[in-house]
């Protein structure tokens, strides 16, 4: 057994939480290496800076593609001064627990973002803080007032707190948990579906989430849902019967095919063919050397 392999704990069937819980570094699944009770550094890196304002620090996953398509909109729109470095982050080998990231990310998640252009410089993390920041700043894709702009960051949070359960629930216990328990997986699979029905029955009646208009709102949620649908994350597509759910299918057709999130989901992305993955991105050019 190598130092990133671990024994797969002994789960009794009668288990009873004890009185005060204390961390077993071999808890199992496949992001116990990385998983912690605690936060703070695990040993010191300095993030690098690239030549642009905005210095984004992330990895391609579904929280991830939410900025950069975002940015690569920003840019799609002509707004030059949205230009940025993205530096990869992989969480798998515990980058996120560098001393550099955390000064950045107190909370050691992907992704954050790091605005160069204030003095001092503005950290911003939580992927939804991230796009409401740089929608205000660049004054696109997020409604100035009213009932808009309340039905778009409505949208938004909703994504925030729903995707949880769709990725650390259901994602985990179906794909990475060490062992299948059907209550959690049953509890997770229910709530899931309850989400893609919100999404239809919203979508039903909408081209996108808050109307006519394309929007953050969009962005947050394609990252997750359009995932789900179209690309069988988890390997769960039949399972939950994704194709049913026809009016988020569309939805996340139509984002998909907009050249800006072709790129935006490239970036920071280290698997799959090796003509989508991106690493790091540094200048529109990239997309063409690669």
């Amino acid at each position: 057994m190598n130092d990133t392999e671990q024994a797969e704990p002994n789960f009794p069937a009668d288990y009873e939480p004890p009185e005060v819980w204390t961390w077993e570094k071999g808890s199992g699944g496949r992001f116990a290496n990385i998983n912690r009770p605690i936060a703070g550094p695990t040993h010191e890196k300095e993030l690098p800076v690239g030549e642009h304002p905005l210095q984004l620090y992330s990895l391609g996953t579904p929280n991830g593609v939410k900025v950069t398509v975002l940015l690569e909109e920003l840019l799609e729109r002509g707004i030059a001064d949205a230009e940025y470095d993205a530096w990869l982050i992989n969480i798998g080998d515990g980058e996120q627990f560098g001393s550099g990231f955390i000064a950045v990310n107190p909370n050691s998640k992907i992704p954050a973002l790091l605005d160069r252009s204030t003095n001092p410089p503005t950290r911003v993390f939580e992927s939804g803080a991230i796009l409401v920041y740089l929608a205000e700043k660049f004054g696109a894709f997020l409604p100035t007032a009213g009932a808009a702009r309340a039905e778009c960051l409505s949208w938004l949070f909703w994504q925030m707190g729903s995707a949880p359960y769709l990725g650390g629930g259901f994602g985990h216990f179906y794909a990475y948990a060490p062992m299948k328990i059907q209550y959690c997986i049953d509890r997770y699979t229910m709530e899931v579906k309850r989400q893609l029905d919100v999404l239809e029955r919203n979508l039903a009646e909408r081209r996108f989430l808050i109307g006519d208009d394309y929007t953050i709102a969009d962005m947050a949620n394609y990252g997750w849902y359009g995932a789900l649908v179209l690309h069988n994350i988890y390997g769960a597509a039949k399972f939950l019967d994704v194709e049913s759910y026809t009016n988020v299918v569309r939805w996340a057709k139509e984002i998909e095919a907009r050249p800006a999130v072709a790129r935006g989901r490239r970036v920071n992305k280290i698997w799959g063919a090796e003509e989508t993955r991106m690493p790091e991105r540094h200048s529109a050019a990239d997309f063409d050397r690669s």
